[in-house]
């Protein structure tokens, strides 16, 4: 089953590049795909054929769209499963090919997040300009990045043409939203009324289409499942549920084992078979969602209230935020759900950590695994992840109205195709806000204004053409970004 895993995690991350036109292909591919694995999981099959299947597999994807950085990451970045995503990645110094199909020799260098870059043997690694994606030595003069931004500035590349749609489904506050996974028109969001809702944006006009109910108190935070068949939602009744988005059922409620409200949940990442939840006595507990039951191993406990997670891309990485202003790394075992003490950083004692949200790679500049952080003393804070334990250090910090409300931010999802790099945040000011990373004056670059209330979270689809942003009146606004002409 862990090899079957580790196929399905494969074509998730080189899913993007699949049906680049027709998005709804590449989920469907992945459903269909996850539907197979499930039905060859429990038969006897040798389990070196299905390592074999893997590897050659991987190769097969990785000389068709090329390798792909967190992809790379498994195996330094794994720390419960090294055997297995070792066997895999040491084959690749040899078996790369060239056009007639001979075997040729590669060459690798470690690169700071701790993967291994794979180079073909003709490519140096003084060589900066105008060569594939992959494989090339980030520079900052990269005339690549500027074109495929239409040689625009990337305060210009933020520039919106207006509201796309305002929605105002929910009598409460709205604390989160979020675009399914590789979809520009689903959206979904959760409200202090105890409901979630499904919104599709085409046709047009956009519409709800489904109301998730259940839950008899606000719910704090929701997460998609990796194909957008599931969702999964965290409530202060002391409960999470699991939900299907297409039906409204209600498929499974998980009591919280200690009968206290329950504020932040999240898939696993390469496991949707496990989700994590934190709730306000400090406890963070995994939960099998075939069962309904606590993992064994899968419960600790952190300093404060839990009110932010997130998953390192590989799933072998979780970060806690709680109340106190600490944010706590644990090593989660994959196979297992077992959960390891990492590391634990003040970032401001006393101050709330509302949002956590994991990016591998900033730009072609900065390739750090990072994370973005928001902090209740008017704080957004970016550290770079600097080792396999989830250690933090700090990068940068922006000035955001933050005292007191449970805002959230986001990275801009298309930034390392492009000089420059942004992320995009609420703030108590009733604005949304966006900031470039890699500058050090002037960073904010756009600043959205149409809220009435303060705004509390922030998503892209994944195409950067349509942001949404929801406050604390229940008002949610889907904001369409400027299409501009990219030379790609």
């Amino acid at each position: 089953m862990n090899v079957c895993q580790q196929i399905l995690a494969l074509d998730a991350i080189f899913n993007t590049y699949r049906a680049q036109v027709n998005p709804q292909h590449r989920t469907l591919y992945i459903r269909r795909r996850t539907q197979l694995l499930r039905e060859i999981a429990n038969k006897d099959i040798d389990h070196s054929v299905r390592r074999q299947y893997l590897h050659v597999r991987k190769l097969i994807l990785s000389k068709q769209h090329g390798p792909i950085s967190d992809l790379q990451s498994l195996r330094s970045r794994s720390t419960s499963i090294p055997s297995r995503i070792g066997s895999v990645e040491q084959s690749f110094e040899s078996v790369q090919g060239n056009d007639h199909g001979t075997p040729v020799k590669t060459h690798r260098r470690y690169q700071s997040n701790g993967s291994f870059q794979f180079l073909p043997p003709n490519v140096t690694m003084t060589m900066h300009e105008d060569l594939p994606l992959h494989g090339v030595v980030p520079t900052k003069k990269a005339e690549a990045s500027r074109k495929m931004a239409g040689d625009k500035s990337l305060g210009e590349n933020y520039a919106f043409a207006g509201m796309h749609h305002v929605f105002d489904q929910h009598a409460e506050a709205v604390t989160s939203i979020k675009f399914a996974h590789d979809e520009k028109h689903k959206l979904a969001c959760s409200s202090s009324d105890g409901t979630l809702s499904i919104c599709d944006l085409l046709p047009t006009p956009p519409s709800v289409t489904c109301f998730l109910r259940g839950h008899k108190a606000a719910i704090k935070d929701f997460d998609w499942s990796v194909a957008n068949d599931f969702i999964v939602s965290a409530s202060i009744d002391g409960t999470s549920r699991l939900w299907s988005p297409s039906s409204g059922q209600c498929l499974r409620v998980f009591s919280d084992a200690y009968l206290c409200p329950v504020l932040s949940c999240r898939f696993q990442p390469l496991n949707n078979n496990m989700i994590v939840t934190g709730n306000d006595k400090a406890h963070v507990q995994v939960y099998n969602t075939s069962t309904g039951k606590n993992v064994k191993g899968g419960t600790c406990r952190t300093t404060g209230a839990v009110l932010s997670l997130a998953f390192e891309s590989t799933g072998t990485i979780l970060w806690i935020g709680d109340e106190k202003g600490c944010i706590l790394s644990f090593c989660f075992d994959i196979a297992t759900g077992r959960l390891q003490k990492g590391k634990r950083i003040v970032v401001a004692y006393g101050c709330c950590i509302t949002s956590i949200s994991y990016r591998s790679w900033i730009n072609r500049e900065a390739r750090d695994p990072s994370l973005l952080i928001n902090v209740a003393d008017n704080n957004l804070c970016l550290y770079r992840v600097t080792n396999e334990e989830g250690a933090l250090s700090l990068k940068r910090s922006f000035q955001v109205r933050h005292e007191r409300l449970g805002i959230r931010s986001s990275f801009c999802p298309l930034m390392s195709f492009r000089q420059g790099a942004c992320v995009v945040t609420g703030s108590e000011d009733m604005a949304v806000y966006f900031f470039d990373v890699e500058k050090e004056e002037k960073s904010c670059v756009n600043k959205l204004l149409g809220h009435s209330a303060p705004v509390l979270d922030v998503c892209w689809n994944y195409d950067e053409s349509l942001l949404a942003s929801c406050d604390t009146e229940g008002t949610v606004i889907v904001w369409k970004r400027e299409q501009r002409k990219y030379n790609i």
